[in-house]
């Protein structure tokens, strides 16, 4: 399973603030509400600061004059200031709410799209549970950033300016002695901000560790129970879990030192200052209205203190989060073909028109005489499902490769390319069955078809157009694909079979998909094909997930059709019926099949054979049995598997 080590490991050092910056293209349409909200919430703890000079005026004044009426003057300025603190603090949070619940959503849209147009390669390298975290786990911790910290580290920075500068003004000498900690606890708070980022990097990823393992026990249950190693997997859960929750504890461990510095340092200075506000109380050069104004202003800022430490951790986690957010959306989506313009050749009059045909070249002698085959099954097209095929020219129409060389992006430089060097010709109207040995590239020629992997040098066309020249959706479009291991999501029967047909589709295009992949189980099922599969369609057997695979690959009735190994979980009856009714889907298109029974090579026209990363051969299937030794090799375990 691919991990993240290569992105946690050697990663350069990090400005919080740089990765925080980031967020703002997100931010942005909600700046108005945000600011609107930073601001209530300044004016609110700012009120608070109103309190010790109300105090002061009540002990200096009305209680030093015995005038009970002042004093009840003094409480209800007291009450009216605190009802507005606690309404401007609703009020900001009610400004927050909405907006920022918006920015989480349009992230995680974001990343589920970009999720989307990512390669294939890509996920074969990180561990889906890896890529949950980031959608789940740390845009939450982003939404609680800007939703608290973000505002709260302004506020409270204010809030200690102001309540600093009323202090120094009201009796500066008490003031500077509170000022003291000041360095002390600066210099804790960059030395924990370096700590705290690289631990809450490692639990972040741990995390998605441990949500990998979660989901890969829960997706291989039957695997789990039907080989008993439900004790293996419940240590390996144990392990990570254990080593996250001691990751989680030296987080802790670290929240706990700076607020024991953050906490005691400027206890021990408001002691100090009390100590010696009531000396000069007691001698008569401070008031004991001062006194109590100035302990209640220093009193009023240990929360804006005591928060820094919970402040700048969530922030850090934030920052983490979003580092981790941006990894993947940093991620190079599969490119988009450029616009080229036409050449004109100097002195011409203008450029060649894209839709006009090149001059057919003289087509190479196939080597079994298959030509007429193909030639009547182009006539028996020439419909509208065939017209584009009669139009084409025989020698570059249908699927061709050209010289295909692929090896894998993340390979060693010095490992031979899976695919060398592969010339290929299948032409319009045409099926050809792709054989060889296991482990010799045949998957991974027909994923280069529709382009889930992109091609090392050569090219591929279809009807001579060069395929990474077509937008992917235009491919995607012609090309059907329906792999060996089927895939089904969470949904209706239905649904998963009209993911291949446009959106157009209807009742009758299921009807038959269904009855040319013999999927007409379908129909017996609790709600018909309205009956949801369940996750991956594990509650379907094998055999009728890939009948269903089938059936969505034929629905759209594609121009070009790639199935790999198509029949391998069914039955030898089964097997029969679909072949025939797949035989009608065939002489509708052009295709491309991965097979290793004989009785699938017999669907198609012609065969080609894969071995050591080239096509070796090309013929029919009795006569690749009869002049090619590694051909009849294969085919004869083949049959003795059948048997």
């Amino acid at each position: 399973m691919a991990t993240t080590d290569a992105v946690t490991t050697d990663q350069p050092d990090r400005s919080t603030v740089r990765s925080l910056l980031r967020l703002w293209p997100y931010v942005r349409p909600v700046r108005a509400r945000l600011f609107g909200a930073a601001f209530v919430a300044v004016v609110a703890s700012c009120l608070g600061l109103v309190f010790p000079l109300v105090l002061k005026w009540m002990v200096d004044g009305p209680i030093a004059g015995e005038d009970p009426a002042g004093v009840w003057l003094g409480a209800l300025w007291l009450l009216l200031l605190g009802i507005a603190e606690a309404g401007l603090f609703g009020l900001r949070r009610w400004l927050v709410a909405r907006p920022l619940a918006g920015v989480e959503a349009s992230m995680r849209a974001d990343l589920y799209r970009h999720l989307q147009r990512l390669p294939v390669a890509f996920h074969d390298r990180w561990a889906s549970g890896q890529l949950l975290s980031r959608g789940t786990t740390d845009l939450m911790l982003v939404r609680m950033f800007l939703a608290f910290p973000l505002t709260f580290l302004l506020v409270n920075s204010v809030t200690i300016l102001a309540g600093v500068a009323i202090m120094l003004v009201q009796q500066w000498t008490l003031g500077l002695v509170l000022l003291a900690p000041a360095i002390p606890v600066m210099i804790v708070c960059w030395s924990f901000e370096r700590r705290y980022s690289q631990v809450a990097r490692t639990a972040q990823d741990q995390v998605g560790d441990l949500t990998t393992v979660v989901e890969e026990s829960v997706l291989g249950i039957r695997i789990i129970k039907g080989f008993g190693r439900h004790r293996s997997q419940a240590r390996a859960f144990r392990e990570l879990s254990g080593t996250l929750r001691g990751t989680e504890l030296a987080k802790a461990r670290l929240l706990a030192s700076i607020w024991a510095v953050i906490v005691t340092l400027p206890e021990l200075a408001i002691g100090a200052a009390l100590v010696l506000g009531t000396i000069q109380v007691a001698d008569g050069d401070l008031s004991a209205g001062t006194l109590v104004a100035f302990l209640s202003t220093a009193l009023a800022l240990r929360w804006p203190v005591d928060s820094i430490g919970f402040l700048l951790a969530m922030s850090q986690e934030a920052a983490t989060a979003t580092e981790r957010y941006f990894e993947v959306m940093d991620a190079q989506q599969e490119s988009s073909p450029a616009p080229t313009p036409a050449r004109t050749p100097a002195g011409s009059p203008g450029p060649v028109p894209a839709a006009a045909p090149a001059p057919p070249a003289s087509p190479a002698a196939p080597a079994n005489g298959a030509a007429p085959v193909a030639a009547d099954r182009q006539a028996a097209t020439a419909g509208p499902a065939g017209a584009h095929r009669a139009a084409a020219p025989s020698q570059e129409g249908g699927l061709r490769l050209h010289g295909v060389v692929f090896r894998y992006p993340d390979a060693a430089g010095d490992a031979p390319p899976v695919l060398d060097g592969v010339d290929l010709h299948i032409r319009p109207g045409e099926s050809m069955a792709l054989v060889g040995a296991t482990g010799t590239g045949k998957t991974t020629l027909t994923a280069l078809v529709p382009r889930l992997h992109e091609v090392t040098s050569g090219r591929i066309t279809l009807d001579g157009r060069d395929i990474t020249a077509m937008p992917r959706e235009e491919l995607r479009e012609l090309v059907a694909v329906a792999f060996e291991e089927p895939t089904l999501f969470s949904a209706t029967v239905g649904e998963n079979v009209l993911m291949g047909a446009p959106d157009s589709a209807g009742r009758d295009e299921l009807d038959r998909a269904l009855a040319v992949a013999q999927a007409d189980f379908a129909h017996a099922l609790p709600q018909g094909t309205a009956t949801q599969v369940g996750e991956q369609g594990l509650s379907l057997s094998g055999g009728q997930r890939q009948r269903l695979a089938l059936a969505r690959a034929v629905v759209g009735r594609p121009r070009f059709l790639v199935l790999d190994d198509p029949l391998s979980a069914l039955d030898v009856h089964t097997e029969a019926a679909v072949e025939a009714a797949l035989r009608r889907v065939l002489a509708e298109t052009t295709a491309l099949i991965v097979a290793h029974r004989p009785s699938t090579v017999l669907l198609a026209d012609r065969v080609a054979l894969l071995s050591g990363g080239r096509i070796t051969a090309v013929g029919t299937h009795h006569e690749l049995l009869r002049t090619h030794a590694e051909y009849a090799h294969l085919m004869s375990g083949a049959e003795e598997d059948d048997r």
